[in-house]
């Protein structure tokens, strides 16, 4: 209940904050599949948008991460670098982001092969999406923004373990993005195609936009308390 209670009420402050949410549910902490549901704010009423969505997230299930919510004092399951799991909690959604351009509103990068977004903890750029053409190259261990594959083809930066101008807490997890690919991942949560390009059309940055990601319990217990 602890676990339940920390989580709603930063919901419910935040209610005055966001007008969009996109809430990803699994049955318990160490599931790997899920589903993921749009929601807008009508005036004081949450209301649907299209169909539920199933996806997959980390291999190894949720564990606590790091945004707008407070992690609790008694949580055991907590997100690190390496563990397979999807963070768990409330984030901002940043950037979304592609191999090309695409036409949609909402903020969106073109990403090269050079641009990595940095997992080694010993790196001064640790969850950071760099250019690495421009910057001094201190990391062994990174993710290419673009490759053959076309699991990064539409994507979206999810806000998590972004602590302040100072950067990440070390191996708490880098690199969470929602983006495609059709098996578990080592932390990102993931769809088809069409369904990412639908969420990415959808997203309003003037309506700040949050993912909520949680397991049955959190989810139902939120709505229940606003």
């Amino acid at each position: 209940m602890k676990i339940v209670l920390a989580l709603c009420v930063t919901l419910i402050t935040l209610q005055a904050q966001t007008k969009q949410l996109l809430v990803v549910t699994t049955k318990n902490w160490s599931a790997s599949t899920g589903t993921l549901q749009r929601y807008e704010l009508h005036d004081t009423s949450w209301q649907k948008v299209g169909n539920k969505i199933d996806i997959k997230l980390g291999r190894n299930g949720l564990g606590w991460g790091i945004g707008l919510h407070e992690v609790p004092k008694d949580a055991q399951i907590i997100k690190k670098e390496g563990d397979g799991k999807a963070p768990a909690g409330i984030f901002k959604l940043k950037q979304a982001f592609g191999y090309a351009p695409f036409d949609t509103e909402y903020p969106y990068e073109v990403y090269k092969k050079t641009d990595h977004c940095v997992d080694d903890v010993n790196s001064k750029y640790y969850n950071k999406i760099v250019d690495s053409t421009k910057v001094n190259v201190d990391y062994k261990s990174k993710e290419h923004m673009k490759f053959p594959k076309d699991y990064y083809k539409y994507g979206i930066v999810v806000d998590h373990n972004h602590i302040d101008e100072k950067g990440a807490v070390k191996g708490a997890g880098s690199c969470i993005f929602i983006h495609i690919k059709d098996v578990p991942t080592a932390g990102c949560t993931v769809m088809k195609e069409s369904e990412i390009q639908e969420i990415i059309k959808w997203l309003d940055a003037d309506k700040n936009p949050l993912l909520l990601q949680g397991t049955e319990e959190l989810v139902t217990s939120f709505w229940k308390r606003i």
